[in-house]
């Protein structure tokens, strides 16, 4: 059975019903094993439908409800008024909708995955958030777009998902320096490696700490490592380390009930 956490400032918010899915209780064999959600991965097209299908289930949807981006590290924010099948699916890295019954979808597999919601505007939305798309504006983005939709910004609760830790993450001399001539203060968001010279990145920190300048009514950050966990989490840098090529796909969605 497929298994998904949920993050405490989303649970009981009226109609907004949401998950961050595990790779547990899937469909797909190795070396996708479980519920690998993403079309992008080699997987057969038929297990990851199996997959959603599943997902879907657990948040009482049909299986054609889901949407989801084509992610590219971007800050493009999308409005969602009806579903759309995988091979329409625009460049983006944020949706948002105020139509009941769609699930607005987030594929990572290290990258953070943010989902909001104002349960009282009746809108909600979801972000990719790597690195690269949360240095860009991508948390930021999304929240526009719901204002736009009628959301109030000191309504919006938001949950930063399952991603690679701090611990897990090491970088080297350029990634540091480009953090830093954005903003001196990321300092606080490396600590030094083993290796010289390297260093280990608090995304998830980095994340929340975005979000804490937004001013929402509230900001919650569960604390799950995809790389360290690897019997619940896909991870592509885990995949990597290893010299391999192929990784599954972790869901996270939110919807407003019908």
């Amino acid at each position: 059975m497929a298994t998904m956490l949920k993050a405490e400032n989303l649970e009981n918010r009226g109609a907004v019903g949401h998950g961050f899915f595990t790779r547990e209780g899937g469909a797909s064999l190795a070396p996708y094993r479980g519920l690998n959600c993403g079309y992008g991965s080699g997987d057969d097209p038929e297990a990851v439908s199996e997959n959603r299908r599943r997902a879907l289930h657990m948040l009482g949807l049909g299986g054609t409800a889901l949407v989801t981006a084509y992610q590219v590290h971007s800050a493009d924010a999308v409005v969602v008024t009806e579903p759309w099948t995988p091979d329409a699916a625009p460049k983006a890295d944020a949706m948002v909708t105020d139509r009941p019954g769609i699930a607005l979808g987030i594929l990572t597999a290290d990258c953070a995955p943010v989902l909001f919601a104002d349960a009282g505007a009746g809108v909600v939305g979801a972000a990719h958030a790597g690195w690269r798309g949360a240095q860009a504006g991508v948390l930021e983005a999304c929240v526009a777009a719901m204002q736009d939709m009628g959301a109030t910004l000191g309504a919006i609760s938001a949950a930063v998902g399952p991603c690679i830790g701090q611990a897990s993450y090491e970088v080297g001399p350029e990634f540091h320096g480009e953090f830093l001539s954005d903003d001196s203060g990321n300092e606080t968001f490396f600590v030094p490696s083993v290796r010289d010279d390297h260093y280990l990145f608090d995304l998830p920190g980095y994340v929340q700490s975005r979000l804490a300048g937004l001013g929402l009514a509230s900001v919650e950050g569960l604390d799950a490592d995809t790389l360290a966990d690897e019997g619940r989490f896909f991870s592509y840098r885990r995949a990597t380390l290893a010299g391999k090529t192929e990784y599954g796909r972790l869901l996270s969605a939110i919807t407003i009930k019908e």
